[in-house]
């Protein structure tokens, strides 16, 4: 589990202190309080308290010493360490070599880097925290080397802006054990009803920043309560070769299905966009566009049922474009009426993208 730690300040008024950890307590697994602070943030709500007093649950230390005296008596040790140099970056991998539990990273000029050589180096042996001033930050932070720090120190009393990181911690699924706990979208199978060739129309392609595989790729549809699993173009062909990071995901009016349940339009997306990648089991992750590239291409509509719904989508029809079926995949080309594919319904409407479920909307 990443962590969220906040730093109190001593400077803050003791009823603004207060204030702070009652309100961020739900939010923060830790918090840094002053040694005469220790007992007014236990009874207030801390679930963990970091300070250089010996009540604390973690003790802040200065040097190694200090982390071997802290650990022969059976206490959690955390030491902070501000890294300007090479030297800076050995202290840090020292403290990991003598088990200490916790090290606090301040970067200064430095901080991507840095913290690649030292996730590199100690991850796995010490919970690494390092300082963010922003949810940029924080989720840079999380996700560098894709394994990313352990956790964020914030030194602030905005609790508008420790929410905003603890929204970002919660986004990020970069490790393995954190994508197998994500929540699965709910993909079911649904039955090919009809396959109508239409005109030429804009069609668009998402290439992300990102690489996908077999059964992989992106929920679109006509209707925001009814999307197909399309795959991207992974298969290499004697006339094609594979593009792992596009999908040909078809008609430009079309809903995508983006981060935090909410959709776009295929239209409204551009490079640095977040688009939601998912295969067949329903794991999803986030990833960044590169391009979107909208082209005029003969199109295909494709409607099927599921549940008592008719679902529809639009998309290119060239051999080259894929749905998502339990077991594999079937060309638009080789689509029949009986045939099975992967489809992700939602009750409700769409407010700018948002669902509201109780909204009753009709598309057809």
């Amino acid at each position: 589990m990443r962590e969220l730690w906040v730093r109190v300040k001593p400077s803050l008024s003791e009823e603004e202190r207060i204030k702070l950890i009652q309100k961020a307590s739900d939010v923060s697994t830790g918090f840094i309080v002053d040694p005469d602070d220790v007992e007014m943030a236990k009874k207030t709500g801390a679930k963990t308290v970091i300070s250089t007093s010996e009540k604390a649950d973690i003790i802040l230390v200065e040097t190694l010493k200090d982390i071997l005296r802290v650990k022969k008596r059976g206490k959690t040790a955390c030491i902070h360490i501000t890294v300007q140099s090479k030297d800076d970056e050995k202290k840090i991998t020292s403290a990991a070599e003598a088990s200490t539990e916790y090290i606090i990273a301040k970067f200064l000029d430095w901080k991507i880097i840095p913290l690649e050589n030292l996730i590199a180096r100690i991850h796995g042996k010490s919970r690494l925290i390092t300082l963010a001033s922003n949810a940029q930050e924080a989720k840079l932070a999380l996700e560098t080397l894709e394994i990313g720090a352990d956790g964020i120190l914030l030194e602030t009393s905005d609790i508008n802006e420790i929410m905003k990181i603890h929204e970002a911690i919660k986004a990020v699924k970069t490790r393995p054990a954190e994508i197998e706990a994500a929540e699965r979208i709910t993909l079911l199978p649904a039955e090919v009803a009809e396959v109508k060739p239409l005109g030429s129309g804009a069609r668009v392609c998402i290439d992300t920043c990102d690489l996908m595989k077999e059964g992989e790729g992106l929920l679109v549809g006509c209707q925001s309560s009814g999307m197909f699993l399309i795959q991207a173009e992974v298969f290499e062909t004697s006339f094609v070769a594979t593009r792992p990071f596009r999908v040909n995901a078809g008609s430009i009016a079309l809903y995508v299905l983006a981060p935090g349940g909410k959709t776009r339009y295929l239209s409204e997306l551009k490079a640095g966009d977040e688009v939601l990648i998912a295969d067949r089991e329903g794991k999803s992750r986030t990833a960044n566009i590169c391009r979107v590239k909208i082209e005029w291409r003969p199109l295909i509509l494709i409607e099927a049922e599921c549940k008592g719904k008719r679902v529809k989508t639009i998309l290119q029809n060239a051999e080259t474009i894929r749905l998502v079926t339990e077991d594999g995949t079937r060309s638009v080309k080789d689509l029949s009426p009986g045939d099975k594919v992967l489809v992700h319904l939602e009750e409700g409407g769409r407010h700018f993208g948002v669902l509201v479920k109780e909204e009753k909307v009709i598309e057809l």
